[in-house]
């Protein structure tokens, strides 16, 4: 096996009890302002990919390649460590370590896994499904025995709160960890006290991921109360594109009703603006060292 100082450092990064706070990313332009902006971690969302990519809900059209493609065009532009969101392995255990094994590949720090049956779909929306627990439990050591690296993390999500129940849900999570993986993510805890049951559970065992969807179903707190609770990280997943879109929505209704994007200009970069961040000066400068 071979290790990576940056994932090496992040995965001694989760140990600590500071909660790391990784904002949803889903190309490289949003990787980049997010970088710049001084998170320590990303999260490169699966449903963020289905809005962005394809203008369409999570419920299972993304592909494998799709995510493979866009993660590995986020790692070779940004530094961070990168959590993706590998849906349900995109299929059976083999189709769990050919995942892994890409998305490790294309510079991933954490693979996320879910125990959703198929066609699966957004956490927060209703009518989900999950497989057995032993079908998960297979997808999961799969998933630990394709990685080349001990410093490249598997996240073990369940989605057992709104099928089974929160006890149900508690005891997939301790199945899970039982396989070996590096972290737990319950997704769609419903309120504060199933979120501090969580964490009394497996708090000082294992990281938890906490996630926070813009009205979803698990409360909205800040990245300190998650911490408080006992969570070691905070995703906000698709907050992102929720604000690109409304954004969007503003720009596209006044150049319409405008003609021109001059009302807009103090809310938009200009030109050197957006090439300052992206940073077209820097390029230009190292191709000048070929001519």
């Amino acid at each position: 096996m071979t290790t990576n100082p940056s994932k090496a450092a992040f995965k001694a990064r989760l140990a600590a009890r500071e909660i790391v706070l990784a904002p949803g990313v889903y190309d490289a332009l949003s990787a980049l302002v997010a970088e710049q902006a001084g998170f320590e971690a990303l999260y490169l969302s699966g449903a963020s990919i289905a809005y962005t990519r394809l203008g369409r809900s999570d419920v299972g059209l993304t592909t494998y390649s799709e995510v493979e493609d866009t993660l590995a065009r986020i790692c070779e532009r940004v530094k961070l460590p990168v959590i993706v969101d590998a849906d349900t392995g995109f299929g059976n255990a083999l189709n769990t370590q050919r995942t892994v094994r890409g998305f490790e590949r294309a510079g991933a720090a954490m693979v996320q896994i879910e125990d959703q049956g198929f066609p699966k779909r957004c956490g927060h929306l209703d009518g989900k499904t999950v497989v057995p627990v032993h079908e998960m439990r297979g997808k999961l050591q799969a998933a630990l025995d394709a990685r080349t690296s001990p410093d490249t993390l598997i996240l073990a999500r369940t989605d057992a709160v709104a099928v089974e129940g929160l006890e149900a849900a508690l005891d997939r999570a301790e199945a899970y960890l039982e396989c070996g993986v590096d972290a737990l993510f319950i997704e769609a805890l419903r309120s504060p006290e199933q979120m501090d049951a969580a964490c009394r559970r497996f708090g000082e065992r294992i990281p938890l991921l906490a996630n926070m969807v813009e009205g979803g179903k698990t409360p909205i707190q800040d990245a300190d109360a998650l911490q408080a609770h006992g969570f070691r990280i905070a995703i906000f997943p698709g907050g992102t594109a929720r604000a690109v879109v409304h954004t969007l929505q503003g720009y596209f209704g006044s150049l319409k009703a405008h003609r021109t994007t001059q009302p807009w200009r103090e809310r938009m970069l200009d030109f050197d603006g957006l090439n300052a961040v992206i940073g077209t000066p820097e390029l230009m400068a190292l191709g000048r060292r070929y001519e």
